[in-house]
């Protein structure tokens, strides 16, 4: 059965703004810190004590590399009840479980188990669409325990953003902002990835993209600095026609990829690892991504040829897919794991950045149903 999704309001300084993200999602913040330490031990094998001497090391980089963030972070303890370096934890999850993926991937190369979460992300020009907008979004596959919110940061004109965060995380990584920025991710995994190469983590560069006021500002989030561990990220900017990039970050390097025939997809493999020098331990999420990357190519494929205006109510129809299943665009549980290794869908979210509004489903979203929530309380279509 699909959890509603909560929507929180926020407003004020970082500290302020994580306080009362901390104080309203009390209840799934808790819920998510017992559900990521159990799967930190399930997967890596890593206890407690670890966990928090490398959450330790990651709240200096943060503190240094962005202090909103940190302020954010202290925010969330304080009105959840947390210790800080539990919530840190939590916020550098990404980097933790990827190079877990990744070591695992690298021992049992195609034995398992050892399948990870996956996404499946697109955008969709102006030019494509029957609204003239740009349109992007993904289906998000991850932990099904997980306890996700939105929220709505409000603020001086210009600044206000709207985004899909793990409640507890103060990086929303699904999202927009209010000069027509939109971001979706998508996992990876190479052979460098390793959290021990301690720098500027996963959601903080998140953060930093839905608070960048332009598109080179936003890629530039990514590419500045070094990573450690690899991710998908994709970047589009309403106006002008739309502006679309798809960036994949390894540890070292980035591979730029471009909408082709007005369309962009992305799974969780790499278009040309050989370019960045890396190899892909995939493991058991080789079908997986393959699978999923091949059913929304097809799609596009047939919209493009047809030279059809999609539209909303399209590309729900296309998330809710179920051909290839198990490893289908919609993804639902496999209950031939054992269920520290089980994925589904979380969350489905489609972003029209014109009109600076977002329709969400919690859940698989063959089972949920999508909710508008604009960019700014109250505001209504034109």
């Amino acid at each position: 059965m699909n959890r509603a999704l909560p929507l929180i309001d926020v407003a004020g300084t970082p500290r302020e703004i994580g306080l009362r993200h901390g104080t309203a999602a009390k209840e799934a913040i808790a819920k998510n810190v017992a559900t990521y330490l159990d799967r930190f031990t399930a997967v890596g094998k890593v206890p407690r004590e670890v966990i928090l001497k490398r959450a330790s090391s990651y709240r200096r980089v943060i503190e240094s590399a962005n202090p909103d963030y940190a302020a954010a972070m202290g925010g969330i303890a304080e009105g959840s009840g947390q210790e800080l370096l539990d919530i840190v934890a939590l916020n550098v999850r990404y980097e933790i479980l990827y190079s877990e993926f990744a070591h695992i991937g690298m021992e049992k190369a195609v034995a398992g188990p050892s399948a990870a979460g996956g996404c499946t992300s697109f955008a969709l020009l102006p030019s494509r669409t029957a609204n003239g907008h740009l349109l992007i979004g993904q289906n998000w596959d991850w932990i099904p325990e997980v306890r996700g919110l939105l929220v709505r940061r409000r603020g001086d004109a210009g600044a206000e953003q709207l985004a899909f965060t793990e409640a507890g995380i103060a990086g929303g990584k699904i999202g927009l902002n209010a000069v027509g920025l939109g971001l979706a991710i998508n996992g990876l995994v190479s052979n460098r990835d390793s959290w021990s190469h301690v720098r500027k983590p996963f959601h903080v560069r998140c953060w930093e993209i839905l608070g960048s006021s332009g598109f080179r500002e936003a890629a530039g989030a990514v590419t500045s600095a070094k990573r450690s561990c690899s991710t998908n990220f994709l970047i589009a900017q309403a106006g002008d026609g739309g502006k679309v990039v798809d960036i994949e970050a390894a540890p070292d390097n980035e591979y730029r990829v471009e909408p082709e025939r007005g369309f962009l997809a992305h799974t969780n493999h790499f278009s040309d690892p050989d370019a960045l020098g890396i190899w892909q331990p995939l493991a058991e999420d080789r079908p997986s991504t393959f699978d999923r990357y091949a059913r929304i190519q097809h799609v596009m494929g047939e919209w493009a040829d047809e030279d059809a205006k999609v539209g909303v109510d399209d590309l729900k129809e296309m998330l809710r897919d179920h051909t290839g299943a198990p490893h289908s665009l919609c993804r639902h549980e496999d209950t031939s794991l054992p269920p520290e290794m089980r994925y589904e869908t979380v969350v489905s979210v489609i972003m029209d950045l014109d009109a600076r509004e977002m329709f969400i489903a919690s859940g698989t979203p063959c089972t949920g149903r999508y909710r508008r929530v604009p960019l700014v309380a109250g505001r209504t279509r034109a």
